[in-house]
């Protein structure tokens, strides 16, 4: 009986240190994920107190660019002004804290790569502003006058009377600029998951019908009802995840020749041991 008490004690002791040991990497890694998550909070914190700052320069450009100067903008609302304000703060955060967040996700992943992964993969960050601040251009100058003047275009052979409030024609913008300015860090995220090894162009060309029907997909959602508007956005999405699988390519081909080179300098030693 003694000897079996201690050999169900020993087999729950093992248990719990096999539990214990997956644990803590685990209990790690969220730690790790929380600090990553309260730098990002605080440079969105920080760029909020400069977006509040820049807010009404901001605001006065664009109200001097068309369409808002041809039309007459109103207030709903006593929140409007503020709600309209704050809108401003936040995407002008946003744009200054994408450079954080691209370096915050690559410290995250850091630790798993290798010293030349590390390197190759960290000059991405600085063109994650650069990618964000292409898109919102594009949102702006191109989809933008287009969902607008065709939902106006709507109203006026409707014969409806053209009432526009301040809040509802900021938020019909930014609901189009923000999202086709995320989807613009698409290449450089392929390029980075590429760079870690999650991802190849294997086998982003086989996921290419899912993606073309996601791009799609993303295009009819975020523009009006007509299908001018869906393919005049679903086709620069879809060109986005082409050049997305190209830059994919010549990243694996990097890996591929670093991996041989690594190979045949280290390869027989290798093997020996």
């Amino acid at each position: 009986m003694g000897t079996e008490a201690s050999n169900k004690t020993e087999h729950i002791s093992r248990k719990r240190l096999i539990r214990e040991e997956g644990l803590m990497p685990l209990l790690e890694h969220l730690g790790e994920l929380r600090k990553r998550l309260v730098y990002v909070l605080i440079a969105l914190a920080l760029g909020l107190v400069v977006g509040l700052v820049f807010a009404e320069p901001a605001y006065n450009f664009l109200m001097s660019q068309e369409p808002a100067k041809t039309i007459s903008l109103h207030t709903f609302s006593l929140g409007d002004g503020i709600g309209m304000y704050m809108k401003f703060a936040f995407v002008i955060a946003l744009i200054l804290a994408v450079p954080v967040i691209a370096y915050q996700l690559w410290a995250f992943v850091k630790p798993a790569l290798r010293e030349n992964e590390q390197r190759s993969t960290l000059k991405y960050v600085p063109f994650a502003l650069m990618m964000f601040l292409t898109g919102l251009a594009f949102s702006y100058f191109v989809v933008f006058p287009l969902a607008f003047n065709f939902t106006r275009t709507v109203s006026q052979q409707l014969n409806l009377e053209e009432t526009y409030g301040i809040a509802q024609y900021f938020a019909f913008m930014f609901n189009l600029l923000i999202p086709i300015s995320l989807l613009f860090e698409l290449p450089l995220l392929i390029m980075f998951l590429t760079a870690i090894r999650l991802v190849n162009p294997k086998r982003l060309r086989k996921m290419r019908r899912l993606a073309y029907f996601i791009m799609v997909l993303i295009g009819v959602m975020i523009t009006p009802a007509d299908i001018i508007s869906d393919v005049l956005v679903a086709i620069p999405l879809i060109l986005l995840y082409e050049i997305s699988v190209f830059l994919s390519g010549t990243v694996y081909k990097k890996q591929l020749a670093a991996d041989a080179r690594y190979e045949a300098e280290y390869g027989d030693s290798l093997n020996k041991a």
